[in-house]
């Protein structure tokens, strides 16, 4: 009986392995952590807030072309905004026995203890874009969101001449980008003379909600003249809904430069948005985790440079 069922288990052994090649990095999930061991290879996962949004699909193809690169396994799993589906697969990740976890936060906060519990395993943690409140990481590499936030006040300060009525969409709560963001922006806008905020409120980083809380906001104020957006699936959003309601001369900036946006900036239906390099935030940090699997030190903050697209 040993000598029938040994081969078969090993067909099915084979059949698995090759079934789980097929799959590219940039999948979610993709791979298996033992297996990538045994070949020699260092495994890195990428816990991603959502794959819904450009801004993160372009971040997990930057990880997944370095991983490449560096003979590095990716094992990529998306938690689509909720923060229990990411402390879920966060602790997948550890029963896999990863080398290192690069984590997008969807709640800076919510992912303190899964992010403890990997440490405490040996398993070294970068956060890329969005830190980590409450537990400490590696690294952590991303834009200067703040800088940012005043790069986009700036702009639209100038866009109006110094003042106006303008209007704040913001992102997840809870998220450091959406803090630093507006942080940043209201540096800028607060106690400026002859500048109203008309409005503050959560879009969620989401295009459709960008333009129903947009939508909301116009029924009560027709005279909006400026839009700051944490993003730009909110700015967007936003876009739409100023198009839809007849409004005229409205500057609208975004954050994060993506390639909807850069269009809508070349046809002059979006004022400006800041750029990241959210491919590069995922390029540095599976450098970062291949040089902490290898036993290299690593800088605690890895900046990545900003830049401002606008008309």
């Amino acid at each position: 009986m040993k000598r029938i069922l040994t081969p078969l288990v090993a067909g099915i052994l084979a059949f698995g392995i090759a079934a789980c090649s097929k799959q590219g990095p940039g999948s979610a999930p993709v791979g298996d952590a033992s297996a990538a061991a045994a070949d020699g290879k260092v495994t890195v996962g990428l816990a991603v807030s959502t794959l819904n949004n450009p801004f993160f699909v372009e971040l997990r193809d930057g990880a997944a072309a370095e991983a490449k690169k560096q003979g590095v396994s990716l094992i990529t799993v998306d938690a689509q905004d909720d923060p229990a589906k990411q402390q879920a697969s966060v602790e997948d990740l550890i029963q896999k026995k990863v080398s290192v976890i690069l984590i997008n936060p969807t709640d800076s906060s919510a992912v303190a203890n899964v992010v403890k519990e990997a440490t405490s395993k040996g398993i070294k943690v970068v956060s890329l874009d969005r830190s980590v409140n409450g537990a400490e990481v590696s690294a952590h590499i991303a834009s200067d969101n703040i800088a940012g936030g005043v790069m986009a006040g700036q702009y639209l300060l100038d866009k109006l001449g110094g003042k106006g009525r303008i209007v704040e969409l913001e992102g997840i709560a809870g998220s450091s980008a959406a803090r630093e963001r507006g942080e940043g922006f209201h540096q800028v806008v607060d106690k400026k003379e002859g500048v109203k905020l008309l409005a503050k409120q959560p879009a969620d980083f989401d295009r459709a909600k960008g333009l129903s809380v947009m939508e909301n906001i116009i029924q009560g104020n027709k005279d909006i003249q400026g839009v700051f957006a944490h993003n730009d699936e909110m700015a967007l959003g936003a876009v739409k809904a100023i198009q839809a309601a007849g409004l005229k001369n409205v500057a609208v900036v975004g954050f994060d430069a993506t390639p909807d946006a850069v269009a809508a900036v070349k046809a002059g239906t979006l004022s400006a948005t800041v750029q990241q390099q959210p491919a590069l935030i995922g390029q540095y940090g599976v450098q970062a985790a291949k040089k902490l699997a290898d036993g290299q030190k690593v800088d605690k903050f890895i900046p990545v440079p900003l830049n401002l697209v606008h008309q």
